[in-house]
């Protein structure tokens, strides 16, 4: 490491100002602070110094990922197994899986990051790392059918209109990875919903003989409930909604793998319990209150409680995306409240709106648009109290 150091040091004034290359000073810084801890400090002004920065976050936010990434991979192999009836070995089918996944987090991380090194060379800014998350979320909330282009389109826009334009990393509104997402969804409505489209069904790597599945059905088991003819149309829970080996998006699917990463988002402080927390206990309440209703012929009203909790996007959500410190509530009181509605808003929409099941992915980026608002109400609230108590004394 010493080398490298000693290298990037002696090419270093090519890119600076007045050096040969000083337009790609952007670029190379953004591979330095990648490979190295930057050792300048702040000389004026009040600072506060923590031993952690932007890039250690990411990168912890990216471990926390794993469990449900590499679960993901395997998923994907899983059911494509049973879409062709053959059991090649945990090997062969992770493998698959692997090789199902990988060009979709090449895609992201190629556009979206391509478009952040552009931009921050037109404006003379140093690279943040902000993407580094946001690239791997992306290829996680996805069908594993979903065309490399049409993720190439969706994460170009997202990282343009909801990220660059309100100034980069920290500024940005609405969360970039659900905004791509979303833009998918009403873009391209019949890639992103429908009986197959979760379900990699083509037999390839040596892993089956033939080709597309005749009438499989990959209907996710949101999707089956969504469109069931009575109040009691919702499948059966089962173990495989903890474990995961249902269809889904990549990384939405096992319960314990994304609880694993909330382990450790939770135990290092990267994430809010309170904001966790309360979209939990926002989606149960909002549930149980259906399942108390009753709505005749609705099985999303008709459902357990906490069948909604763990299917669909929703404890991936509420762990993953409602816990973004740049685009949820930053208040203490806050929090619980920015949460609470998440879950609320969730459950609503899946009952109330029989064409998008899901609910989850508006949930949040609605209470993206609320959150400065419910941080201004908690603020204006506290001052007041203040004021009472001192015109009190």
């Amino acid at each position: 490491m010493k080398a490298l150091r000693n290298y990037l040091n002696r090419i270093k004034p090519n890119f600076e100002k007045g050096g040969k290359l000083s337009m790609l000073q952007s670029v190379f810084d953004g591979f330095e602070t990648f490979l190295f801890v930057p050792n300048s400090t702040s000389r004026t002004g009040v600072h506060i110094h923590d031993s952690i920065d932007s890039k250690r976050t990411m990168t912890v936010v990216i471990i926390a990922l794993l469990p449900a990434l590499l679960f993901g991979m395997f998923n994907t192999g899983w059911q494509h197994n049973l879409a062709i009836g053959a059991d090649p070995g945990f090997g062969m089918t992770f493998l698959y899986g692997f090789l199902a996944v990988l060009p979709k987090i090449v895609v992201s991380y190629v556009v979206g990051l391509g478009i952040e090194f552009i931009v921050a060379q037109i404006k003379h800014e140093e690279i943040q790392e902000g993407f580094l998350v946001s690239g791997m979320l992306i290829p996680m909330i996805v069908p594993i059918d979903t065309p490399l282009w049409m993720i190439a389109v969706a994460t170009a826009f997202a990282v343009i209109f909801a990220k660059e334009v309100f100034g980069g990393t920290g500024y940005n509104v609405f969360n970039v990875a659900l905004v791509t997402r979303a833009f998918l969804f009403f873009a391209y409505p019949a890639a992103m919903s429908g009986d197959k489209v979760f379900v990699r069904t083509d037999a390839t790597f040596g892993l089956g003989a033939g080709s597309v599945i005749d009438g499989f059905s990959g209907a996710t088991p949101l999707g089956i409930a969504s469109t069931a003819a009575s109040g009691s149309g919702y499948p059966a829970f089962s173990c495989d909604m903890i474990t995961g080996l249902i269809p889904g998006s990549i990384g939405e699917t096992s319960v314990i793998a994304i609880l694993l990463g909330a382990a450790v988002l939770l135990f290092t402080g990267i994430a809010s319990y309170k904001v966790m927390f309360s979209v939990f206990l926002g989606g149960a309440v909002t549930a149980l209150a259906f399942n108390l209703i009753g709505l005749e012929g609705n099985a999303m009203a008709n459902m357990p409680w906490y069948e909604h909790l763990v299917l669909g996007g929703f404890c991936f959500g509420a762990v993953f995306m409602a816990t973004d410190p740049v685009t949820s509530a930053r208040t203490e009181r806050g929090k619980w409240i920015y949460g609470l509605l998440i879950g609320f808003l969730a459950i609503c929409i899946r009952v109330l709106n029989p064409g998008y099941p899901e609910g989850m992915m508006l949930a949040i980026l609605m209470m993206n648009i609320f959150a400065p608002l419910i941080d201004y109400y908690v603020v204006e609230g506290n001052i007041k109290r203040r004021l009472e108590r001192v015109k009190g004394k």
